[in-house]
């Protein structure tokens, strides 16, 4: 049993990807204070959003069902993770009376799927006081019109959360449990079944598994899709790269996450520590399952890179290289079944 823990950082450059809730007319980043201090963020939801948008285009996604009204509203996807990578990567609830479903059969059975794909929120390393832009429209105003006035936020920041990819459950959906832990409904089990998903025993629960190549082409389509992400607001104002500047994964036999602490504020800077890495490797060494990947962005803290490349240059327990190639490398080793052992549920 093996996940893929780690951390992905993004480089903002006068930016202001995810934005919060505005006042007094004026357009707000998402922030947190700490004390005195201001950490602009980029929220999970968004990420994901990114992600899942940054898959390629002719990847079937699960339909998104809307019902009730005014502040008694839901919406749910159609919880199929059997058909659809999204719902079985970034899980779903649907929860649903009896007599909804009397009234449009065609919604989805009561079921719930915890994420497969968890992330964390991308909180700014360096604290970081956001600036309002201030501008103004009068482009066509007649001459002594008053200018339309419009306010945002944006910042400079490099945001970094932990990942952790459960890959066992990748293409396994519980079919048993209590209360809303089931994956599949019972009329969804069965068409799965049909389809071709097999019985298994997920982590002591009744469960359905895809075969192990639509698995490993699930994982494999996330890795590579993360390679390439984009996404944000405020793409007019404030274009920039949203691909990974840098980020750490490693195959670990548990759910814990040494990683987290690798980025850190020394005097006002973003700092990566080797020493730090190399502590967590030698404490979890016993689990973790693989070397240690290292994807870093060229330009990216560029003196500590070079650092990095020299303090862990032939070390056989870590690897350093672009962010894209370690992604898609990765891949491709799960495609060509190196890895099968990952998906393994322990028993």
């Amino acid at each position: 049993m093996t996940y893929l823990a780690g951390k992905i950082a993004f480089d903002i450059n006068a930016g202001a990807p995810n934005n919060g809730e505005g006042e007094d007319q004026k357009g707000r980043v998402k922030q947190m204070r700490v004390g005195r201090d201001v950490y602009p963020y980029l929220a999970p939801q968004a990420v994901r959003r990114w992600l899942r948008d940054s898959v390629p285009a002719d990847e079937p996604r699960s339909r998104v069902f809307r019902t009730g009204s005014g502040q008694k509203q839901q919406a749910f996807t159609q919880g199929r993770p059997d058909k659809y990578f999204d719902d079985d990567l970034f899980g779903y609830m649907v929860a649903l009376k009896d007599s909804e479903r009397k009234k449009d059969p065609a919604l989805p059975e009561t079921c719930q799927r915890d994420t497969v794909l968890a992330t964390g929120t991308f909180v700014a390393v360096v604290p970081n006081n956001p600036t309002m832009d201030f501008g103004t429209m009068t482009r066509g105003f007649d001459a002594g019109d008053n200018p339309v006035i419009h306010q945002h936020e944006f910042y400079t920041a490099v945001c970094a959360g932990d990942v952790l990819l459960d890959l066992p459950r990748v293409g396994v959906f519980e079919t048993d449990g209590g209360g809303l832990k089931v994956a599949l409904g019972k009329q969804a089990a069965q068409e799965a079944k049909d389809a071709g998903a097999t019985e298994t025993t997920l982590r002591g629960t009744a469960a359905l598994a895809l075969p192990l190549e639509e698995r490993r082409r699930r994982t494999a389509l996330i890795l590579r899709s993360l390679a390439t992400i984009q996404g944000g607001a405020k793409h007019n104002a404030h274009y920039g790269d949203r691909t990974p500047a840098f980020l750490v994964l490693a195959p670990m036999k548990g759910g814990n996450n040494p990683f987290t602490r690798l980025l850190q504020n020394q005097l006002g800077k973003v700092t990566f520590s080797a020493t730090t890495l190399e502590a967590e490797i030698t404490a979890w060494e016993d689990q973790l399952d693989g070397p240690v990947h290292i994807g870093w962005a060229p330009g990216f803290l560029a003196d500590q890179r070079e650092k990095a490349l020299t303090h862990f240059a032939g070390n056989d327990r870590v690897t350093i290289g672009h962010p894209r190639t370690i992604l898609t490398t990765l891949a491709d080793e799960i495609t060509d079944k190196q890895h099968d052992d990952w998906f393994q549920d322990a028993q």
